[in-house]
């Protein structure tokens, strides 16, 4: 590590290529706003997933219909996440966690009246949660580009761990048993409680510091003299042609997209495994599956430890691995006991994998091309996600099992061609900015 140097107040956030120093004690006032209206977003996303489901199944029996509810939900995300992150890097990223979360609140609102006065039907419900995800490829860009804006760079896996550990807390521990119990009390309850939330983040977002507009403010009111005429459809190609031309995040995408694909496919018919399987009754399964959050938040609490002590390389390709070897166990020992350290282990080790992936790519991306770049990874990185959970139920057909060896096992053998490249990582403070290639 470079020798210390003096920091800045805690509420004047380092450019992201500012010389390094120690890591602070805190991370100063910007990000608490930032990690606040997170949680307060992550509540009402949560109340969000747990409600449609549940509305859905009082407005229909059609298991397909009830089903459709989980593929809308992710639809937006291969349709909107590059257009959306051409967006952010066009405007003041402030405004725009500011109108996704005011756009979301209107329609927590809607939802909300259509029920109070019997209007909801299922395709409402649909238009709705398909809105939702739109507006949601928006915010969670926004929010992903705005915090290398404001913590230096040695503070991103810490920055990036404390929001992956607030999404889990909120989503898995609130959320969850809040909107079923109030749910049964009065649905308009928690309907009600989602749309403050997201009241409450959008209004946050304007207390941001100007830094978190994004550094393309600057680069365009340096390029203003040039032409206006820069594509929104060339834009749409700038994520894709960065990546593409780094020597880390181009290997680096191609090893996540493989890894998002035999994962979903391992834990694809986690339910019936659970239930049939490991034969835990029904009424516990959402206890039983507390213990995979609860891992996620122990991985996103010493992942930054873990990065200071060994590197951000080493931990990545060790977690890499460890993950898919944990379901690889489960299968081949299908016991409550393997399967709760098992799931634990692999949801803590996909949480460190998350908090370092991000933080390379916030280091290693010009903040005037964070959204575009980030549309793009999560646009192919989740469109294949659905394919892995298509490949997970027709191994499911043979066994229950078969899922976790097969697709477990095929996610060791990515993890072990990738290991090297994977150690070698530098950490985030280490990576220098690469500049977009020209055609």
């Amino acid at each position: 590590m470079p020798p210390a140097l003096p920091l800045p107040p805690d509420d004047t956030p380092t450019p992201p290529g500012s010389p390094d120093g120690p890591a602070r004690r805190g991370l100063g006032r910007s990000f608490t706003n930032v990690f606040t209206a997170n949680i307060s977003s992550s509540l009402a996303d949560g109340i969000a997933r747990v409600a449609a489901p549940l509305l859905a199944a009082r407005l229909t029996d059609d298991p397909l219909l009830v089903a459709g509810i989980a593929a809308v939900a992710m639809l937006p995300w291969l349709f909107f996440a590059i257009p959306s992150g051409v967006l952010l890097d066009r405007i003041d990223r402030r405004h725009a966690m500011a109108i996704a979360n005011g756009a979301r609140t209107l329609l927590a609102a809607l939802l909300l009246t259509l029920f109070a006065t019997g209007t909801l039907t299922i395709w409402w419900l649909y238009v709705v949660i398909f809105a939702y995800g739109a507006l949601e490829t928006l915010y969670d860009g926004a929010i992903r580009a705005v915090v290398p804006a404001i913590v230096r760079r040695p503070d991103l896996p810490r920055a990036n761990s404390r929001i992956e550990a607030g999404e889990l807390v909120v989503q898995n521990f609130l959320a969850v048993p809040l909107t079923s119990a109030l749910f049964a009390v009065a649905v308009v309850i928690p309907l009600g409680i989602g749309a403050l939330s997201y009241a409450v983040a959008g209004v946050l977002a304007f207390f941001l510091p100007a830094a978190a507009a994004g550094a393309h403010r600057a680069h365009q009111a340096h390029h203003a003299l040039a032409p206006v005429r820069t594509t929104f459809a060339r834009q749409l190609t700038d994520g894709f042609r960065f990546i593409m031309s780094h020597p880390m995040l181009r290997p680096l995408w191609f090893l996540s997209i493989l890894i998002a694909l035999f994962f979903a496919a391992a834990i694809a018919t986690d339910v019936l495994f659970v239930l049939e399987r490991l034969d835990v009754p029904e009424q516990w399964f959402g206890v039983f599956m507390l213990s995979g959050a609860v891992g996620g938040i122990v991985g996103a609490v010493v992942v930054s430890p873990l990065k200071v002590r060994f590197g951000a390389g080493p931990v990545m390709a060790a977690a890499n691995f460890v993950g898919p070897v944990a379901l690889v166990v489960m299968g081949f020992f299908p016991t409550v006991p393997v399967a709760v350290v098992c799931l634990a282990v692999s949801f803590g080790s996909t949480s460190v994998w998350n908090v370092l992936v991000m933080s390379l790519r916030q280091a290693a991306i010009p903040g005037h091309l964070l959204g575009r770049v980030h549309g793009t990874w999560r646009t192919l990185l989740w469109g294949t996600m659905p394919l892995g959970s298509l490949l997970g139920g027709l191994l499911a057909r043979i066994d229950l099992t078969t899922p976790l060896l097969v697709a477990g096992g095929l996610t060791v053998a990515v993890a072990a061609v990738g290991y090297r490249f994977l150690h070698g990582l530098p950490n985030p403070e280490d990576v220098a900015e690469h500049a977009l290639p020209t055609r």
